[in-house]
């Protein structure tokens, strides 16, 4: 039987799923199984999290890799721990080393974005401090995949091939070549339901679980990392390596609507969520008024603000002349929601006083909760990959401005505004659940609206995440999901919206949420339409 496996002509109808035991929701079935495993063996959340993690590395190449970041959210012990594990820029670069290259902007792909990969280290880090298993028994499913093989999942096989298109026409053929031995073997990507393996991505996944980590920094990854990045131009050194050490720092939040909302502080993007909820906290949403034009505008209207913002002062947090607790005042939400009228206006940032992707849930039956995220950065990365070994490095550092006077300047050692961000809800004091929407700047977007959906027009988790979506792009432009009702697209395009109506979900992000009931403990979890996802529980 032969059919389109993205060919789908009729409207799904999903509900939530329940499980008392544990759950692992991600964006690839086989990686939440890989995390419900673990748990079955007796891990907890944490060594999930894990598994699921870097099985995602394996079976959903095209989103996150090994030589990816990563940011974490952890409750655990009765409180919530934040991770920054995304690495800084090589200690050689320099907006002169990059311009001597010729550019006059920071380049996409090849070498010079390199930056150092925070992921494994993300890995190491989480089983050391929270794990009940050893790390290489939380990586034992995503070796197995590699080594075996595993059949490819439809929206992965799409931005797989997607991606080699990328290369063939952004990168000369010698700097591609090790991505496409490994990812594209014969000159073509896995189709959907093809089985794929990758021998080299196995053993550097065993290497990485054998050594906690430090074979990748300190071992014989980190010096084919630096041999091959030296070789094809780039500044990331085996010292570099050497010198990263993933970051605790204490999640921030805002307070909405008796719901704390929490984020990973810069220099992540997750701030431009809770900038956008400040605004939005001051004004009275309707239950019934989910996808109606007014409260749609308001929405837009604070996103476009809270993103002015965050793209002026976000960047490492040592750099930042602006302090989070001066963003996230009152006086601030009071003044920039001030600014929000009838008619959509252009975004600009204000002067407060001085003072691409994975995500995965997962929930055990002790309550431990994590919220997890990695990426390579625009689909597979930089292009390259280190012969051998799987290892696709990511492209972060494109995001570095080459203008010296910009707060996300480039520097060496330094780390750059991130789109990545996991996100977190409790309420008094208590755990009520992860949730986060990958997909480059529509990250804080799909966060703001997750939450709107569950605290204003009380969805449960598959609906929240099931709801049509829009996306803020710049200046007055906004794109609406295939599925999003014509009669409020019109009435926002009235508003002086600038809306298309696109044909496809991949720019929309792709979400999970587990939510935890503190009477009874159930887990209740949603994944989205937009991508493969499954929630597992037991």
């Amino acid at each position: 039987m032969t059919f389109d496996p993205l060919y789908h002509p009729h409207p799904s109808y999903r509900l939530p799923t329940y499980s008392r035991n544990g759950m692992v929701a991600t964006s690839q079935p086989l990686a939440a199984q890989a995390g419900l495993d673990i748990l079955k063996k007796g891990g907890n959340a944490i060594d999930a999290a894990i598994a699921a993690a870097a099985a995602l590395t394996v079976v959903e190449p095209c989103s996150n890799g090994i030589g990816g970041d990563a940011f974490v959210l952890v409750w655990t012990e009765g409180r919530l721990h934040g991770l920054n594990s995304s690495g800084p820029a090589p200690a050689s670069i320099s907006i002169d080393a990059v311009k001597e290259r010729g550019h006059s902007e920071m380049p996409k792909f090849g070498a010079i974005p390199v930056t150092v990969p925070g992921a494994p280290a993300a890995w190491g880090e989480l089983s050391r401090r929270f794990g009940k298993l050893p790390l290489i028994e939380a990586l034992e499913p995503a070796i197995r995949y590699a080594e075996e093989g595993f059949p490819v999942s439809p929206t992965a096989a799409y931005y797989w091939e997607r991606a080699a298109r990328i290369y063939r026409e952004r990168l000369p053929q010698n700097t591609a070549r090790s991505w496409y031995d490994t990812f594209a073997p014969g000159g073509r990507t896995p189709a959907a339901g093809e089985l794929w393996r990758s021998p080299g991505h196995a053993r550097a996944l065993a290497s990485i679980g054998e050594s906690g980590a430090d074979s990748f920094y300190r071992g014989e990854l980190a010096e084919a990392i630096a041999a091959y990045v030296r070789g094809e131009g780039g500044f990331l050194t085996a010292e570099d390596l050497a010198a990263f050490r993933p970051e605790w720092v204490d999640p921030i939040h805002v307070n909405y609507r008796g719901y704390e909302v929490w984020e990973i502080p810069p220099n992540g993007q997750g701030l431009i969520a809770l900038l956008a909820l400040n605004i939005l906290g001051g004004m009275e949403f309707a239950p019934d008024s989910l996808l109606a034009p007014g409260a749609l505008h308001r929405q837009i209207e604070a996103t476009k603000l809270a993103f002015a913002d965050g793209l002026k002062f976000i960047t490492d947090p040592a750099h930042m002349n602006i302090t989070v607790q001066d963003l996230l005042s009152a006086s601030y939400g009071d003044l920039r929601r001030g600014m929000i009228g009838p008619q959509a206006r252009m975004p600009e940032a204000g002067e407060p006083s001085s003072g691409g992707t994975v995500y995965l849930a997962a929930a055990d039956a002790e309550g431990n909760m994590v919220s997890f995220i990695q990426s390579n950065y625009m689909g597979f990365g930089s292009g390259l990959v280190v012969p051998g070994t799987g290892i696709a490095l990511q492209n972060r550092g494109s995001d570095f401005s080459l203008d010296p006077a910009h707060a996300n300047a480039l520097q060496p050692g330094k780390k750059t505004y991130h789109t990545i961000i996991p996100g977190f809800l409790t309420r008094g004091g208590e755990a009520v659940g992860p949730f986060g929407v990958m997909g480059g700047y529509m990250q804080p977007q799909g966060h703001v609206q997750a939450v709107m959906n569950m605290v204003d027009f009380a969805l449960h988790p598959q609906a929240a995440l099931d709801t049509p979506r829009w996306q803020w792009h710049k200046d007055l432009s906004v794109s609406l999901e295939p599925h999003f009702p014509l009669a409020a697209a019109q009435a926002l395009e009235r508003m002086g919206h600038r809306i298309t109506l696109e044909s496809g979900f991949g720019s929309f992000g792709r979400g999970q949420i587990i939510l935890r009931d503190p009477a009874s403990g159930v887990l209740c979890g949603g994944t989205d339409f937009r991508t493969d996802g499954t929630v597992a529980g037991w």
